[in-house]
């Protein structure tokens, strides 16, 4: 026998023997999916007997808040709060319950934070269900593939979540679209969501493709074609699971018109989704003095927002600097400028970055002329937003920018990131008259600085009277309307 024909035969044989094994292989996939489907409903069954053992209690329907960072001093967690606010002031007969994972507090010490930050005071209380592994979805645990390590914990908390307390209305309020199945399916609860941002965009997919360096694409990446091609495609993966998770979502709202070009496009529920505004302290900074200010011996500039890595603070020390090397000669030289950087550290990683910004003011000799102030109470916020002449905004691409609000409400010349939130909602043009100004990278952002100190006071006053009265459509009260509209529907789906 040939070698050619002993070759046919093995193939022969070997034919047979899959085709012997096919219908085993098959029986024991259906098999394992039957298991796995009966697996779901018991779990499914056991999750709906503990909430109508916990109805029958009660009486009542609850809604309940997937924040884990809720004890955090950002935009996100002051929507929470006016959230909570407003389904309590309309709705009387209902609970409210929020997942958080902050360990070192009580509910009590919470609320008082929310109302010593953010001026917000609940008419009832809340109960919270404190989440014991919120490490799972710490960025620092997954240095590499982050979104998607990230996305995978939020999962096994968002279980916890559910085993700990099954709610009739559940609310992600911070961004884990991937909790939204779980609770969905297996907790058989009514579900929505509110995006602030999108876990993943085109945008981002764009900085990879164009080989840009950013935050979140460090140069090692950016510099080769191969690493570079393959986050591509990671990023496309991941992109289709995003969209599936989110649009398991009875409820979508977004807040900016940014946020709504990409949720639309990644989770395509165009008829569930709707753009709500954050609410922003505007009537809270109103009594701020808006008056010449010539006179001024030191012109402060104030950066807000939390010390994250995507707000680029690094971009202002960098700016500032400039600013400081353009108006050495003016009057009263550097002494008549500072830079005060206002935000809330949520953790270590935080605290350490904190830390950085320091020493590389200490590097770039500003050490002098920039003051750091964190997690201060609201009231000494609005003092420093009363000093303040320009109020400073670094993000890329941010969501919306609830502090870019409460600067120009305050009556602050602000200076926000050219994209995102900012130029498409915030810092647009109010009956014909300018409301700020736009920039994008170290010396636009020097060189607006220098054109605002260089402006007259008087240019300088119509400016922020353009900008306080164009931000009153960002109010609570008008987020609480539009808030309330768009839950009607799932709230009417509540037994009470």
């Amino acid at each position: 026998m040939s070698g050619h024909d002993q070759l046919v035969l093995c193939l022969c044989e070997l034919t047979r023997l899959l085709w012997k094994l096919l219908l085993p292989l098959l029986f024991l996939c259906a098999l394992l999916v039957a298991v796995l489907v009966l697996l779901v409903l018991a779990v499914r069954l056991w999750l709906q007997s503990n909430r109508n053992a916990r109805r029958a209690m009660d009486g009542r329907p609850t809604v309940a808040f997937f924040h884990p960072y809720c004890n955090a001093g950002g935009g996100g967690e002051r929507v929470l709060w006016c959230a909570i606010r407003a389904l309590q002031n309309r709705y009387v007969d209902i609970n409210v319950v929020v997942y958080t994972g902050d360990l070192g507090v009580t509910g009590q010490q919470i609320l008082d934070g929310a109302r010593r930050r953010f001026n917000i005071a609940l008419p009832r209380p809340v109960d919270f269900v404190f989440l014991r592994h919120r490490l799972l979805v710490e960025p620092g645990l997954f240095p590499h593939f982050t979104l998607l390590g990230q996305s995978v914990g939020s999962i096994f908390l968002g279980w916890e979540a559910l085993t700990e307390f099954v709610p009739d209305l559940y609310i992600d309020s911070m961004g884990y679209a991937f909790t939204l199945p779980l609770f969905r399916y297996l907790g058989g609860c009514s579900v929505g969501s509110y995006v602030h941002y999108p876990t993943i965009s085109t945008d981002m997919l764009s900085v990879v493709r164009e080989r840009n360096p950013r935050f979140n694409n460090p140069d090692y990446v950016s510099n080769s074609l191969f690493l570079s091609a393959f986050k591509v495609v990671y990023y496309c993966m991941f992109a289709l699971l995003y969209g599936m998770a989110g649009s398991c979502s009875d409820l979508v709202m977004v807040n900016s018109s940014w946020t709504l070009d990409h949720i639309l496009s990644l989770w395509r529920a165009p008829n569930r989704t709707s753009v709500v505004y954050p609410p922003c302290d505007v009537s809270g900074f109103l009594d701020v003095p808006l008056e010449e200010d010539g006179d001024k011996k030191c012109h402060s500039i104030v950066s807000i927002g939390q010390f994250r890595p995507e707000k680029d603070h690094r971009l202002q020390i960098r700016a500032f600097k400039k600013l400081l090397d353009r108006r050495r000669d003016g009057p009263g030289g550097r002494e008549a400028l500072k830079l005060v950087m206002i935000g809330g550290c949520r953790n270590q990683q935080d605290e350490d970055r904190v830390l950085m910004l320091r020493g590389m003011c200490q590097e770039l000799g500003v050490a002098d002329r920039v003051e750091f102030k964190l997690n201060i109470p609201f009231d000494e916020l609005k003092r420093e937003m009363g000093e303040a002449t320009i109020g400073l905004h670094t993000m890329w691409n941010e969501h919306f920018g609830i502090g870019v609000v409460e600067c120009m409400a305050a009556g602050k010349v602000i200076l926000a990131h050219k994209s995102g939130g900012p130029k498409l909602d915030i810092v647009v043009p109010f009956e014909g008259g300018q409301t700020g100004f736009l920039a994008e990278d170290e010396d636009s952002y020097a060189e607006a600085m220098d054109r605002i100190l260089a402006l007259t006071p008087g240019s300088r006053l119509q400016i922020r009277r353009n900008a306080r009265q164009s931000v009153a459509r960002f109010s609570d009260q008008e987020f609480e309307a539009c808030f309330l509209a768009a839950m009607e529907p799932l709230m009417g789906t509540l037994e009470r």
